[in-house]
């Protein structure tokens, strides 16, 4: 017993060799080199002014210069873990540059993606549900610049102006996901790019409706009739006018209730200085 301890020991005591920072004879860069859908606990604070608990999934990566070997992987889950038990979006701005540090990199790159609830009201009978959002963070330092995008995923309704203009009665509808990506300059909730979103929907969702809400809905869908073009053309122009938006894409995605197939459509805009 006391020789395999003293084996151990002097395992433990010998220093070992660093494979990764070995050079590398290639000359071949790699832009991006990290880790993939590790999850970690987070809490983000809602425009209510509550905190909300929940889990978010990480990508993150590094660039590689052409003459090293690989990267230190156990160096990214070190900063996860670094920060206690949760992640806020105030740690998660200051982690790309926790990254440069400690992997010796010039670029770094952080998405942390999580489900978002919003406690909603059905229009008539105020029954009140929650319904989840997927929202991502994104930040990335790249030649000494840095920025931050935020990117939701919203599911509203869309009801087809054609179908309504040629069919006797009635209109095929659909569930359709708008995707709004914004690079921001100043703080913006996420809520806002949600209440955008679904003001310009045919309707809103709601995860719990009484029959007297589904009514209301499918009327509200059947009096405000969008193509997906109408979607993505209405949604920009929001940001398109709110300077807190350097840069924006706008995705709406209808999954047709007609066609085995999705209607789609994207706006990308990058605004002058």
């Amino acid at each position: 017993m006391a020789s395999k301890n003293l084996k151990r020991t002097e395992v433990n005591n010998k220093v070992l060799p660093d494979t990764q920072g070995q050079v590398d004879t290639r000359n071949l860069p790699i832009n991006k080199v990290g880790i993939k859908d590790i999850l970690h606990p987070m809490i983000i604070k809602q425009r209510s002014g509550k905190n909300q608990t929940t889990v978010a999934n990480f990508n993150m990566y590094v660039n590689l210069p052409h003459n090293l070997k690989g990267t230190h992987m156990s160096r990214f889950v070190h900063i996860l873990n670094s920060h206690e038990d949760y992640i806020t979006v105030d740690i998660f701005k200051n982690m790309i540059r926790e990254m440069l540090i400690l992997l010796e990199a010039e670029s770094g790159h952080v998405e942390m993606s999580f489900p978002y609830f919003i406690k909603k009201t059905a229009p008539v009978s105020k029954v009140q549900s929650l319904l989840d959002y997927n929202v991502s963070l994104i930040g990335e330092i790249k030649d000494g610049k840095s920025n931050m995008k935020v990117k939701v995923t919203i599911p509203v309704t869309s009801l087809c102006p054609c179908s309504k203009k040629i069919s006797d009665y009635g209109a095929h509808n659909q569930r359709s996901h708008v995707t709004i990506t914004v690079t921001v300059k100043e703080f913006i909730w996420i809520e806002e790019i949600i209440d955008i979103v679904e003001k310009e929907a045919s309707s809103e969702l709601y995860a719990l409706l009484k029959r007297p809400d589904e009514k209301y809905v499918t009327e509200r869908a059947y009096d405000n009739p969008k193509f997906v073009e109408d979607m993505v053309r209405d949604i920009a122009a929001h940001f398109k006018n709110d300077d807190r938006v350097c840069e924006y894409v706008v995705e709406s995605e209808n999954f047709e209730s007609i066609h085995n197939h999705s209607a789609y459509a994207q706006i990308h805009q990058v605004k002058e200085e």
